[in-house]
């Protein structure tokens, strides 16, 4: 989604970045800012505007965004007025949403005016210049050409900072999310990975055909399900890893080659369990291993909720006790972990998907 800021009173520079700032807490991830630049008022006198356009990655739907925006400038201080154009502490326009065209009572993405302003094309072309138009079917450096606009503004040398930098978990190479089953872990992995240019590593299992038979009947299928996944994650490891992405910042995983011996203390036997393990020191000895750990710590009655919301039916007769020995087999392995290299974060209180206050925290204890 590109948005439109403007401001032309008080200390617009910092109403710019306050805007970026509300903008990253509470809608999504800001992906890129544009230079600043200096523009005489349009269509009406009042102290010179500074505009930018910024980049943001949201998962709220259309309806949900203007409304947030809305409140957004209101709580930074905008009084609207219903005299057309006005001097304004801060401005916050939305200009596309993907390549979606709407029109409600509320909202009209493209924003129709778009084209005919420099002070909107000159940084939107700067951040997105082959971006088609969806409605007028062409790009932003064709639109910026065309346009008949005579103000031209002007860049300035003060340029905003991206509050994503902050959290800068590119700082490590490979980081592995693990967790309890329907902890969360793809899901916040996914969202990581998309937020801030990562590798995402997912574990492929859903295919399994000893998955199913095993909860079924555990005794008789424990060994065939953990030596398929034994031999399914050494391989998807070996590919992923080591094929080294060079326009992502680092790598972000589910899942950590050691999850399978978790798994195998739980369901086979000693004899079992023995050889399953030499062998997995023997695949295992060369896979390169996450720089950062993360454990999702839920609590057994949140994790049964989230397995029966997710309705997988070969899940749904998963007891408590079967959670709490995963669990237990977790910490015990994290005890055994170098310090500063594993990090607990207990999510049995948030949810990381609805609330971005919730997933912003997270992303707090990982940094």
């Amino acid at each position: 989604m590109l948005l439109s800021l403007g401001s032309n009173q008080g200390n617009s520079l910092e109403n710019l970045q306050n805007a970026v700032d509300q903008l990253f807490l509470e809608l999504g991830s800001v992906k890129q800012i544009s230079p600043v630049y200096k523009t005489k008022s349009w269509g009406f006198e009042g102290a010179d505007f500074l505009n930018c356009v910024i980049l943001i990655q949201t998962r709220l739907e259309s309806a949900a965004v203007i409304d947030l925006i809305l409140t957004i400038e209101k709580e930074l201080g905008r009084v609207r007025s219903t005299q057309g154009y006005t001097d304004r502490l801060i401005d916050i326009d939305i200009l596309f949403y993907g390549d979606k065209i709407l029109y409600t009572e509320k909202l009209e993405v493209p924003h129709p005016r778009l084209h005919q302003r420099n002070f909107v094309l000159y940084p939107l072309n700067d951040i997105a210049t082959t971006f088609e138009h969806p409605v007028l079917k062409k790009e932003i450096r064709e639109l910026l050409k065309e346009t008949t606009d005579q103000l031209i503004p002007e860049k300035i040398t003060e340029s905003l900072k991206n509050p994503n930098s902050a959290y800068n978990l590119s700082a490590q190479n490979y980081i592995a999310i693990e967790g309890n089953i329907g902890a969360g872990k793809t899901t916040l992995a996914s969202m990581i990975s998309e937020d801030f240019n990562a590798k995402l590593i997912l574990e492929r299992f859903k295919d399994n055909p000893f998955l199913p038979k095993f909860y079924e009947d555990q005794a008789r299928y424990a060994f065939p399900l953990e030596m398929s996944f034994l031999a399914d994650r050494y391989q998807q490891l070996l590919d992923d890893i080591g094929q080294y992405d060079l326009f992502k910042d680092f790598m972000i995983g589910d899942y950590d080659c050691f999850k399978s011996l978790i798994f195998a203390k739980i369901t086979l036997t000693e004899e079992e369990y023995n050889l399953y393990k030499k062998l997995h020191g023997i695949m295992y000895r060369e896979i390169a291993r996450p720089d950062l750990y993360i454990y999702l710590y839920q609590n057994p009655e949140r994790l049964l909720e989230n397995i029966k919301k997710r309705g997988r039916s070969y899940e749904q007769d998963i007891s408590e006790n079967y959670l709490l020995k995963i669990n237990k087999g977790y910490l015990n392995m994290i005890k055994n972990s170098s310090p500063g290299k594993v990090k607990i974060i207990d999510i049995s209180e948030l949810d990381f998907v609805k609330n971005r206050a919730d997933y912003l925290s997270i992303l707090n204890q990982i940094k």
